[in-house]
């Protein structure tokens, strides 16, 4: 007779238990990235809602801020680090291939041992790793996991381009995910549209480059991330209200029990499509960091959690609806409890 393989359960309920951002100090206007791209403030504030963004400097890497908004998230749910079994990064700019960021990040905040790894799913990162850190520990993998997304997009940005220098910005935001005595984390629906992978993507891969180089010497072009909005917008605007409805669905909700809305920053027009859609509340509050923040990938949606409850737009203990979409296409949503949350400046 076959040998009989153990099986681990976990916690029946998870919860976001905490939050925390980092967001880089410089403040850039849409006057400052408007000449490269012969645009304005009017152009890029009717074309995006953005009015500022965050640029991060050469002290302002991937691991520093995802350190930093880490700090924020173990502080704000009370937990120690060496309570913290699985880190999980999300970005799409930690520009080594090999190895990940988060072994480093979690040596970095005194993790010994504890499992790491990074996700790429574009700007539907961070919810894609919320799913599986609520996996993880329901199963007994981890107790709690650490959750960060991160990006320093204006590595991988051409200033010049005009479809993408004046969307994407920098920053990082870390959630702690464990054990709750209630249902604080839904079912995640998660999916993606290979047929588009176009619409969001590096420019060339690296084979490419070394080539070009080689034939070109320094006159190579880098690979740059590129974007064919329209067809991004066309996208979402088509795509994204079934995958809300399914993740209110099997959270056993109505948009009538919503309290907030917290969709990926990507465009300010696309988020207003969104919340019509939908039908809203009139006391449903709508994320809308994108004025303030740009479009930062895979660290949106905390950031964008963190501006709601800092501003008293939301608080903790409210119900919201995340939904992220971005290259790949991916995308995922679920309905989460707003958590506590640290202090920023």
């Amino acid at each position: 007779m076959a040998a009989r393989i153990a099986q681990t359960t976990g916690a029946e309920h998870t919860a976001i238990l905490g939050l925390g951002v980092y967001r880089p100090v410089r403040v850039v206007t849409n006057d400052e990235v408007a000449g490269p791209i012969n645009s304005s403030d009017e152009w890029i504030q009717t074309r995006s809602g953005i009015k500022t963004r965050r640029f991060a400097d050469e002290s302002e890497t991937i691991q520093s801020m995802s350190v930093a908004a880490a700090r924020g998230a173990l502080d704000s749910a009370g937990i120690a680090v060496d309570q913290v079994d699985c880190v999980i990064v999300a970005t799409s700019t930690h520009l080594l291939l090999t190895p990940a960021a988060a072994p480093r990040i979690a040596t970095e905040l005194g993790m010994n041992g504890s499992a790491a790894f990074d996700v790429s799913a574009g700007c539907a990162g961070f919810c894609h790793a919320v799913a599986l850190a609520s996996d993880l520990v329901r199963g007994g993998t981890a107790a709690h996991v650490l959750v960060i997304g991160v990006e320093k997009l204006t590595d991988t940005i051409n200033p010049a381009d005009r479809s993408t220098a004046f969307l994407f910005a920098d920053g990082a935001g870390a959630v702690i995910v464990g054990p709750s005595a209630e249902p604080g984390i839904g079912p995640t629906v998660w999916g993606s549209d290979g047929t588009q992978h176009h619409a969001i993507r590096q420019d060339k891969d690296w084979v490419e480059f070394f080539r070009e180089i080689e034939e070109k010497g320094t006159d190579a072009v880098r690979p740059y991330l590129a974007m064919e909005g329209t067809a991004v917008f066309r996208w979402a605007a088509h795509s994204l209200e079934k995958v809300c409805r399914d993740a209110i669905d099997r959270a056993g909700l109505s948009t009538d029990d919503l309290d907030a809305m917290i969709p990926h920053q990507a465009n300010g027009r696309i988020i207003e499509i969104m919340a019509r859609v939908l039908k809203l509340p009139e006391n449903c509050a709508l994320a809308n960091d994108i004025e303030e923040t740009g479009n930062t990938s895979a660290a949106s949606i905390p950031l964008a959690m963190e501006a709601m409850l800092r501003k008293g737009e939301s608080k903790p203990g409210d119900t919201a609806l995340l939904i992220a979409f971005g290259a790949g296409l991916s995308y995922a949503a679920q309905v989460v409890t707003l958590p506590k949350f640290a202090i920023t400046v």
